[in-house]
């Protein structure tokens, strides 16, 4: 069976989302519309910066609800059961090379995502563990000082 390929999501994050399209496809589409229709109303639309403006807005705002909905139909959805080691959802403490604490989520929204270096060297880490990360601009070692859930 061939492994799941979508953004792996919480299923908080993925409420989040859902929520977000839920708004965007509501009250802000009818209001999109709404200002378009005001717009239409101030005269010739070839010189009618409010009504290219609003059609912009619109533009922009089904660009962004087309983009929620694949993320929303091809996303993976995981709950990591197991609280001691590094799962996507996971804010993990970190202190790099250079003796500085870092503090990261393990998240393919708003956070770092599973598949950067950093988010791959992490991943089923433990507490006191040492990672290897390599990224393009060279590679240094992290060490796991804590982990918690989101």
């Amino acid at each position: 069976m061939a492994e799941p390929t979508g953004e792996h999501l919480t299923a908080a994050q993925r409420e989040a989302l859902a929520a977000e399209l839920v708004e965007m496809e509501g009250p802000k589409r009818k209001a999109a519309v709404e200002a378009i229709k005001v717009a239409r109303s101030f005269g010739d639309l070839s010189e009618n910066f409010e009504y290219h403006a609003a059609k912009n807005e619109q533009g922009l705002l089904e660009a962004r609800i087309r983009k929620l909905q694949h993320r929303l139909q091809h996303a993976v959805t995981v709950e990591h059961d197991n609280d001691d080691s590094v799962g996507v959802g996971s804010i993990v403490e970190i202190l790099d090379g250079d003796g500085e604490r870092l503090e990261v989520e393990i998240s393919s929204v708003g956070g770092v995502s599973p598949d950067s270096p950093l988010g791959s060297a992490l991943l089923g880490a433990v507490v006191g563990a040492t990672v290897e990360v390599t990224a393009p601009r060279g590679s240094w070692k992290a060490q796991v000082v804590s982990i918690r859930r989101a």
